[in-house]
């Protein structure tokens, strides 16, 4: 049985990053992006860095980032994958030697075999929903505009939550699925709880495909 991968993103505390790691998450975002109401500064996620166990990923979510921004998150933080949610191009992502993975806001018009073609060295193609902002919105896109020929992983994000990743996960088949505001008591508090049920539902979701 295929395991789906679970990220869970947006954490700012020492005891919901030790329970996202008990839940069974496989990798912890910390969000570098000054606007976002999770952001945490490098100094604070290194502490928060601390608590993650090996074989956990540390991702780092950026958004236009000026490079020696990134360069420095990375000298304080232990990040192994960096998550690019802005209109970096790949020459940009790739200038830090570092395995990255690009988002895509998905929207009806937009070309998204040719936006991962853009990307040939990205380790994965992230799809979220179209929101001001960037990311973290709690809202749900259109999965029939993901083609079928997509290429590349496919991290799914997007308005996740306990009672749809199930349904997500064998309509779309992602690799991977990123959770923030689904897991949230408010916005960058985490409820254990939630974390809790989504990682059952993801293996609940795994198991009901295999079967299928």
């Amino acid at each position: 049985m295929a395991m789906t991968r679970i990220k869970i993103c947006g954490l700012t505390r020492e005891a919901d990053v030790e329970a996202a790691v008990a839940a069974g998450a496989d990798a912890l975002g910390f969000v570098f992006y000054p606007e976002s109401p999770r952001y945490v500064t490098p100094a604070r996620a290194a502490e928060l860095t601390r608590r993650i166990p090996p074989f956990v990923e540390v991702v780092g979510l950026f958004v236009n980032a000026a490079p020696e921004a990134v360069l420095e998150t990375c000298a304080q933080v232990p990040i192994s994958l960096l998550q690019f949610h802005g209109d970096e191009d790949a020459a940009y992502c790739r200038q830090f030697s570092r395995p990255y993975i690009r988002a895509a806001r998905v929207r009806p018009g937009l070309d998204l075999v040719e936006f991962a073609r853009s990307f040939p060295d990205a380790r994965g193609l992230l799809l979220d929903a179209f929101v001001e902002g960037y990311g973290g919105g709690g809202h749900v896109f259109d999965w029939t505009l993901i083609p079928p020929d997509l290429p590349g992983f496919l991290v799914l994000s997007g308005g996740l939550t306990v009672g749809n990743v199930g349904d997500a996960i064998q309509r779309v088949h992602p690799v991977a699925v990123d959770v923030s505001s689904g897991v949230e008591m408010s916005k960058g508090i985490k409820d254990h709880d939630k974390m809790r049920a989504f990682v059952s539902a993801v293996r609940a979701g795994d198991k009901a495909g295999s079967e299928g």
